[in-house]
């Protein structure tokens, strides 16, 4: 449609009415790092963080996602397994995840970001790149490639690398396990398998820029960090802190880790204790053997099914975090076999097997305490060091509970013949 010299006129002086009349927009875009905090799943309970971009002359506002996966995906749950693990990222209306994430009763807080516009721009252009069909699939690592890392490394690059330069060298407070543990702490067991999957390489020093595998540590971090920009002036990274939910009942997030040793210890005592007392009770009893072989079938059932994951987990799979694990020397795949034997001294009328299967079981529990004496040794070389005291805690008395009964078991046949 041609515009003819007067409408062109009236155009102009409508525009400069409006930018005299109406206030004036300092920032159309807003960048904003969106921290999530835990939820009801396992692999939600580190949390979840996005990068949330808002057009404030449109009112659009748009939840980049590198933490997506699928159940739906092809083969994935052997992919998991394995160590493969598909991720990608995602773009979606914020409100959309806002009121999915408020209706699970999840922490949501937007931080918003300090940077030019030369700089969001470039962001975005990142961003809309990263979800790019071709793009947007990943390797997800737990603790070196993950939703975390990819907004941490977007931050670096918004400050043109000055976070990595201010915390890439800057000692961490805690360890990797340190940091896994003050979010599983409220679910014992769940706390304590972990702790023993995961092998020594996650014990090691680290430094706060490997901290930020957490979404709340990079947090921790940006809230009062300050950087300087293109006109040399130093300025904060974060301006704004905006609380968009608050999550009711869930167990917090420790600051330090809690130590697990002494509870363990405890209970492995009182346990054992148990196990040992109720042998000598009902040894006087002419089944006394049944008890005897089931519980070492049940405890070899438990421990045989975590030894085998634990086999699978060292030197099959590629979870690098679970290689190297001293566990495996007292904790493995040989567990297994006091379920058999464990059913023929309880149940076989023949006196020649049940005394075999009480001398293998025996063998089993002395293995057992021997590699856990064995792996706690191996700690003063530094190359050998992991923080599994909480695994030796479980393991001692009750390896030492279940020798004493077969001793005993032995003392008593041979008195008996």
């Amino acid at each position: 449609m041609k515009i003819f010299p007067g409408k062109q006129v009236f155009l102009l002086f409508l525009l400069l009415l409006l930018a005299f009349c109406l206030p004036a927009q300092e920032d159309p875009l807003s960048l904003k790092v969106a921290l999530i905090g835990p939820g009801d799943e396992l692999y939600f309970w580190w949390g979840h963080i996005g990068l949330v971009v808002e057009n404030n002359v449109t009112g659009e506002e748009r939840f980049y996602d590198w933490g997506i996966f699928d159940f739906n995906q092809e083969n994935f749950f052997v992919n998991f397994a394995m160590g493969r693990l598909f991720y990608y990222c995602g773009v979606s209306p914020a409100w959309m995840n806002y009121n999915h994430l408020s209706a699970n009763n999840r922490d949501i807080t937007l931080y918003t970001l300090n940077l030019s516009m030369q700089k969001k721009l470039e962001l975005i252009q990142f961003a809309e790149n990263n979800v790019r069909p071709e793009n947007r699939t990943y390797n997800y690592h737990h603790f070196d490639d993950n939703c975390a890392t990819r907004i941490r490394d977007i931050i670096d690059m918004a400050v043109d690398g000055q976070f990595k330069a201010a915390f890439g060298e800057a000692d961490g407070r805690f360890t990797l396990r340190g940091h896994v543990s003050r979010h599983t702490w409220h679910n014992p067991f769940i706390d304590w398998i972990l702790n023993f999957w995961m092998g020594q390489g996650i014990d090691r020093p680290i430094k706060v820029w490997d901290e930020m595998f957490l979404p709340s540590e990079i947090i921790l971090v940006i809230k009062d960090f300050q950087y300087v920009n293109r006109e040399g002036n130093l300025v904060p990274l974060v301006t704004g802190i905006e609380n968009k939910n608050l999550s009711l009942n869930r167990p917090r997030v420790l600051d330090t880790p809690k130590p697990l040793l002494p509870a363990m210890l405890v209970f492995s005592l009182v346990f054992s204790s148990l196990l040992f007392l109720l042998y000598v009770f009902l040894s006087k009893h002419k089944r006394h053997t049944v008890y005897f072989g089931l519980l070492n079938s049940s405890l070899g059932l438990f421990f045989g099914i975590i030894g085998l994951m634990l086999f699978f987990l060292s030197f099959i799979t590629d979870h690098d975090y679970t290689y190297h694990n001293s566990n495996i020397l007292f904790v493995n795949p040989l567990f297994l076999a006091a379920l058999p034997l464990g059913i023929i001294l309880a149940f076989t009328k023949n006196p020649v097997k049940k005394l075999l299967a009480a001398r293998l079981l025996g063998i089993l529990w002395a293995i057992t305490l021997l590699g856990c004496l064995a792996s706690m040794f191996i700690k003063f070389f530094p190359y050998f060091y992991q923080q599994n005291q909480v695994s030796h805690a479980l393991l001692i008395p009750i390896s030492l509970a279940m020798l004493l009964c077969t001793l005993l078991f032995f003392r008593e046949t041979s008195c008996k013949d």
